[in-house]
């Protein structure tokens, strides 16, 4: 008995032991059971929150972007990177500049050159894109638009700059690319697709001249801007615009460090801001013509008032010049200091307009392409216009853009007179079919009408030259020299 109760405690003993140690497994396993349970709450809750977080905005350089990642900190970076690098190179796409979804309504909404696209605009300003901007973050605009007959032959895309398309020519400097729905050779046309980058330019403070031109109509290459519209251009920027003729060793993309688009003329733009920017190409023109400012014209010269009878040949010419000049310069010898001057628009050079439209208080001349030139006049200066017959009927709002132009340079648009005698239509005159006849009329007169007319413009004229030269005479201005005329031009002092 004495030898049974030690191993009976023996026992005893061991079993609380292996009772200690079962529990104590099952308050770890507990615990790692609850620390299990908590980490796998976290993992699968982290992925949605992640989610539901808006990633950060791309930044401008694709590289750095790359690098911020600790996947490309490791030993193969530079292989991952080069491999990113291919796949943007290739993925870049090309679509075509002419979008012939919206072929048939190119002027109405949004355009179709370029379509996927949206400007920049704020509010009285000139809309425009720029790349590279933040709209197009951080990539630069490169086409592949060679094609001078088929605009859906040409092609456009984005890219950054550290992935370009392969085989790509890559062009310095500030680019201007130019979208014109009619042409470039017309004044009127040209002016108003050119007026635009002049107002972008403004914007900047004169600061930002263009390398190079990219002109397209209806997507199609252009080549060469009208002789007018080239040199109003060349007296802006300060120098011969190069135009872009793709025509380098290269076949491939062609993509610009810089551009800036425009595709729709000076749509958007207030009254006051076209105001400012045809003041500044007035001043360039005149200055690039090495003509005088308004301040240094004598009293004299001041009270004078000049009339201009602005001819055309062929199309809406008038039926006898004599006469319709004969009417107009015996209304202007009736008041003191009038001078009255004949021209053709198609025998002066680019600063021959100029002088002569710094001359001219009164322009009279048929609907056409030459009263672009109106702009050059003093502000307040009137403008006389004149139509074949039919036009008022069928032409549509084409026939009202020197009223536009008048408004929009500060000029006086003094009224149209509208010939009722022309060529017969063997269609009712309200029939479109009747404005091939009518279109390219000649312009009969009235001498009643232009007499009234004229003496009435005259006065009103008259009345303002007084008013501006009592304000001029009672300024004290200092002695005017060049550096001083240019000066006040630039700055707007007009």
């Amino acid at each position: 008995m004495a030898i049974s109760k030690p191993r009976l405690d023996i026992c005893s003993s061991s079993q609380k032991h292996n009772n200690r140690h079962r529990w104590l497994q099952s308050y770890i396993l507990s615990i790692f059971i609850l620390f299990t349970i908590i980490t796998l709450f976290f993992l699968l809750h982290t992925p949605f929150y992640s989610l539901q977080t808006p990633p950060p905005p791309l930044s401008w350089s694709v590289m750095h972007q790359l690098q911020s990642y600790s996947i490309f900190n490791t030993t193969s970076s530079t292989t991952t990177i080069k491999s990113m690098v291919h796949k943007l190179r290739t993925s870049v796409t090309f679509l075509p500049l002419k979008d012939l979804r919206f072929s048939n309504a190119a002027l109405v909404g949004h355009t179709w050159f370029m379509s996927s696209m949206y400007d920049t605009h704020q509010e009285g300003e000139v809309q425009y894109q720029k790349f590279p901007s933040e709209s197009s973050h951080g990539r630069v605009l490169c086409l592949k638009g060679r094609d001078t007959h088929d605009g859906s032959w040409n092609y456009y895309a984005l890219a950054w700059p550290e992935a370009l398309p392969y085989n790509t020519t890559f062009m310095k400097g500030l680019t201007f690319v130019s979208y014109n729905h009619y042409n470039y050779d017309n004044l009127w046309h040209g002016l108003t697709a050119m007026l635009p980058f002049v107002a972008w330019h403004k914007m900047n403070n004169c600061s930002r001249f263009p390398s190079r031109w990219v002109l397209y109509h209806r997507g199609e290459l252009r080549v060469n801007m009208g002789l007018w519209v080239g040199t109003m251009m060349e007296a802006t920027f300060d120098g011969t615009q190069k135009i872009e003729r793709f025509d380098g060793p290269g076949t491939g993309p062609v993509c610009f460090e810089e551009a800036v688009v425009m595709r729709h003329n000076e749509g958007g733009m207030s009254r006051e801001r076209r105001m400012e920017v045809y003041d500044l190409m007035r001043c360039k023109a005149r200055i690039y013509c090495n003509m005088s400012s308004l301040n240094d014209r004598t009293s004299v010269e001041l009270n004078d008032i000049g009339m201009t009878l602005f001819l055309r040949t062929g199309p809406r010419s008038f039926k006898n010049d004599s006469v319709v000049a004969e009417i107009f310069k015996k209304e202007c010898d009736k008041v003191e200091g009038c001078r009255f001057r004949i021209a053709y628009s198609n025998n002066l050079t680019f600063c021959e307009q100029v002088k002569l439209m710094s001359m001219t208080d009164m322009l009279i001349s048929p609907h056409g392409a030459q009263l672009t030139n109106m702009f050059l006049m003093e502000r307040n200066s009137s403008v006389m216009e004149f139509f074949p017959k039919g036009w008022l009927k069928l032409a549509g709002v084409g026939q009202y853009v020197y009223q536009w132009i008048a408004s929009w340079s500060g000029m006086k648009h003094e009224g149209s007179w509208r010939d009722t005698i022309g060529d017969h239509c063997p269609y009712p005159e309200h029939d479109s079919r009747c404005m091939p006849f009518f279109k390219n009329a000649r312009i009969g007169y009235d001498h009643k009408h232009f007499a009234h007319w004229s003496r009435r413009v005259l006065a009103d004229i008259r009345t303002r030259k007084i008013h501006q030269a009592s304000i001029i005479n009672t300024t004290i201005l200092p002695p005017p020299t060049t550096t001083s005329v240019r000066s006040s031009c630039l700055l707007n002092k007009y």
